[in-house]
């Protein structure tokens, strides 16, 4: 039995790990042979990320790993190993500035994990860096993967095995690492149906004047995240709407520039597919982390846990091009209406 990890869901309120039985069996799967390459995992933000790391960080502690597990953004680590300095380094960089320890956080850990095979013997290593890019910049995204490439493939001294798994929810950073050998690149998505009815039935037990899960499933498209703020909002869908058309910069000019292709991308995606697309359109669209863009094949190994449907219009999703949420879809549609 794998112990679940108990994640936050509101500030007064954690809930453990639910479904994403399929990307549990893939860690497992990993931790007996470690991995040839950095597994750089993407998805859209609020999908799961964070917490699916969590959760294997406590799988591969479970296995005999000496585990680090770092969250730049949040300036929050996890340290499973017997060896204190590590420990220690990770403490003292956690509590320098933001600015600082964003940075430190993220390099330091590939500097302990090659400490940890070559001075200290360990033989089975793991290192999970989340949402790293963001932390670091988009410019540095290629050469801080092929650091955690040198893990594998160059330690001094020889070890059993490694896992390297490094999340992020920047859409552009794909084409930069993509382009080179140095990683393998996994798509993972929102939640599935059937594990985020676990999630919603676990919560209607303890929150009142929920709505139905066909309506939440609806707005969220099994996003977590995106569930956890409309609690907080008291169900206020307008609220999520805004919210994402400013933090977004859906603005007047946006929606004015690129209409005629956001209204009919809000009805299928896929029209950004076509070579007539602007290419300026999409790098926006990604780079404000409103759309997925090249969507992988829903072929299993290409996917953390289970891949979306092929095309689910409800959803926003199509087979090449898909919104993060159907609330980030609708708050485009909001937008072009409003502008």
């Amino acid at each position: 039995m794998v112990k679940k990890v108990k994640l936050p869901f509101t500030p007064s309120l954690e809930v453990e790990f639910t479904d994403r039985e399929r990307s549990i069996k893939q860690v497992f799967e990993w931790a007996e042979r470690g991995v040839g390459l950095p597994l750089v995992v993407f998805g859209p933000e609020g999908c799961g990320k964070t917490s699916w790391l969590r959760q294997t960080s406590e799988i591969l502690r479970e296995l005999d790993y000496d585990v680090i597990y770092i969250d730049p953004l949040r300036r929050e680590f996890i340290a499973y190993t017997s060896v204190s300095d590590v420990i220690r380094r990770l403490s003292e960089a956690e509590a320098e500035a933001m600015s600082v320890t964003q940075l430190k956080l993220a390099t330091l850990s590939v500097d302990l994990v090659k400490e940890l095979i070559n001075t200290w013997r360990r033989k089975r290593v793991a290192v999970l860096i989340d949402d790293v890019f963001q932390a670091i910049g988009l410019d540095k995204a290629e050469m801080y993967v092929k650091s955690v490439l040198g893990l594998i493939e160059h330690p001094s001294t020889s070890y059993e095995s490694i896992v390297a798994i490094i999340s992020t929810s920047e859409g552009l950073t794909r084409d930069k690492i993509g382009r080179h050998r140095w990683a393998e690149l996994r798509a993972m998505w929102n939640m599935s149906r059937e594990g985020f009815s676990e999630l919603y039935e676990v919560l209607k037990r303890v929150l009142s004047n929920m709505p139905s899960f066909d309506d939440v499933w609806l707005l969220t498209g099994g996003n977590p995240a995106l569930f956890s703020r409309l609690c907080q909002v008291n169900w206020s869908v307008d609220t999520i709407v805004y919210a994402l058309i400013e933090d977004k910069g859906i603005t007047p000019s946006f929606t004015s520039k690129w209409r005629s292709w956001l209204e009919r991308a809000v009805e299928d995606p896929d029209i950004l597919w076509s070579p007539d697309t602007p290419r300026e359109l999409i790098d926006e669209l990604v780079e404000k982390n409103l759309i997925v863009y090249n969507m992988h094949r829903r072929l299993e190994y290409r996917w953390i846990d289970t891949p979306p449907p092929e095309r689910d219009l409800a959803l926003g999703i199509g087979r090449y091009v898909a919104w993060q949420t159907p609330l980030h879809r609708e708050a485009v549609k909001r937008a072009l209406q409003e502008s």
